[in-house]
C-alpha cells in the first residue's frame, strides 16, 4: 500500500480526536502531498480504519487488509494508543498502528508523536522546526539518529520561542511561567462539560462535574477535585511541559518554573512569563529580541491579545513587554496561541523536514 511517487502514504492515529481533526485540516491547508491516508482509532466504539485518497476527495473506503510499517511514509499519533479490544466480527490481527513498540522502532517510515502516544518508549527526539532554522539546531536535534519524533507540547513551543529569542540577546537569570490551559487540552468531553456548565449556571440549573469535579465555568482551577475523572490532568500536563523544556532548552538558557491552571475557555492557551535579566534591559530591547518568524508582537496602543483572538491563527500572539515595577531586572510577557493548531502545524513541519519526506517534498 506504499504511496506512489507523486505523494506520500500517511497514517493518523486518533484522527477523530480534537487534535487529530485539526491535524487533518492543516494537512489539507498546507497541501501536504498525501497520495493515500489511513486514519486509525484505538477505541472499540470507533469504525474500522478507512483509506482516503486525497486526490479524489475525503470519502473513506473501509480498509480490509491489515497494515504494516512498510505501508507508510509518515505516521502521526494524535491520541494515546490503547490496545484494540477483540471484536466478535473482527478477525484481523493487531495492526502496526495499534502497537507503540512497533511505532517507536519503525525503520521504514517517520513516526511523529503529538500526544504522548509513545510515552515511555526510548529513542524519541523532541523537535520545534521553526526554532531550528538558520543553523540554530536544538539541543535535542543534535542527538541522532531518532527512532521517532516528538512534537513539543504547545506550551513548550511558546515558552521555548520566548526564552530562546531573549537568551540570544540577554543573559537570563530566572524565569517563572504560568500556563492557562483550555478545555480542549483535555478533550471533547471537557469542552462539552464546560459548555453545559456555562448553560446550566445561566439558567440556574444543576451543572455536570464529571470531568472537572467542580465548577469551571466563570472560574479558574489550580487542580481538579480528588478522585474525579481526569483528576490528574493538570499535574500530568505540568510534568510533560517541564520535562520537554528541560530536554529541549538544555543548557542554552534558564529553565523556567512552570505552573498550569485550568481556564474557563474552550480553545487556545495563554502564558504569563516572568523573566529576569542579568543587567536591566529596556522593554523596547526585549521586544526587539522577540521579533521573528511565528511571533506576532502587539503594539502598545493596541488591545492585548486574548485566547479568543488566538483561536484559528498559526502565530504566537505576544503582548507588549511590561516592566516589573518592584524589580529593575524583571519583565512580564503575555502570550497566547491556538493550542491545537500550533501542535498540528509543528508536527507537520517535522514531517516536512524529516527524511525521506524532505526529499519527496524537494526540501
Amino acid at each position: 500500500m506504499k504511496a506512489p511517487a507523486q505523494g506520500l502514504s500517511v497514517g493518523v492515529v486518533g484522527a477523530s480526536s480534537l487534535l487529530g481533526k485539526e491535524l487533518l485540516a492543516v494537512l489539507k491547508e498546507r497541501a501536504f502531498p498525501v497520495a493515500r491516508m489511513v486514519t486509525a482509532e484505538n477505541d472499540e466504539a470507533e469504525p474500522d480504519m478507512p483509506v482516503v485518497d486525497l486526490r479524489e476527495g475525503f470519502e473513506p473506503a473501509i480498509l480490509r487488509e491489515n497494515v504494516a510499517e512498510k505501508d507508510f511514509d509518515v505516521v502521526f499519533i494524535a491520541s494515546p494508543i490503547r490496545p484494540r479490544g477483540k471484536r466478535p466480527d473482527d478477525s484481523r490481527p493487531p495492526s502496526f498502528l495499534d502497537s507503540p513498540a512497533q511505532l517507536a522502532h519503525a525503520a521504514d517510515c517517520t513516526v511523529i508523536d503529538l500526544d504522548e502516544g509513545l510515552a515511555g518508549q526510548p529513542g524519541g527526539v523532541l523537535r520545534v522546526p521553526f526554532l531550528e532554522r538558520g543553523g540554530a539546531a536544538s539541543h535535542a536535534c543534535q542527538q541522532a539518529p531518532a527512532s521517532f519524533y516528538v512534537s513539543a507540547h504547545p506550551a513548550c513551543i511558546v515558552l521555548s520561542a520566548l526564552l530562546l529569542r531573549l537568551a540570544a540577546r540577554f543573559t537570563l537569570t530566572s524565569a517563572v511561567a504560568e500556563v492557562f490551559a483550555p478545555a480542549s487540552e483535555i478533550g471533547p468531553q471537557a469542552v462539552d462539560e464546560l459548555q453545559r456548565q456555562t448553560s446550566g449556571l445561566l439558567s440556574f440549573q444543576e451543572i455536570p462535574q464529571a470531568v472537572f469535579g467542580r465548577q469551571l465555568a466563570f472560574n479558574l482551577l489550580p487542580r481538579f477535585a480528588h478522585g474525579r475523572a481526569k483528576g490528574a490532568a493538570l499535574g500530568a500536563i505540568e510534568k510533560r511541559i517541564h520535562q520537554q523544556l528541560a530536554g529541549y532548552l538544555g543548557q542554552r538558557t534558564v529553565l523556567p518554573a512552570v505552573r498550569v491552571f485550568q481556564a474557563a475557555v474552550f480553545h487556545s492557551l495563554a502564558v504569563s512569563l516572568y523573566v529576569e535579566t542579568h543587567e536591566p534591559a529596556p522593554v523596547e530591547a526585549l521586544e526587539e529580541a522577540l521579533k521573528g518568524p511565528r511571533l506576532a508582537l502587539t503594539r502598545r496602543r493596541e488591545p492585548a491579545p486574548s485566547q479568543a483572538e488566538a483561536s484559528g491563527t498559526s502565530d504566537i500572539l505576544v503582548d507588549a513587554v511590561a516592566r516589573d515595577e518592584s524589580r529593575a531586572r524583571g519583565a512580564w510577557i503575555w502570550a497566547v496561541a491556538d493550542n491545537l493548531r500550533l501542535a498540528a502545524l509543528n508536527a507537520i513541519e517535522i514531517a516536512e523536514t524529516a527524511r525521506p519526506q524532505a526529499r519527496a517534498l524537494g526540501r
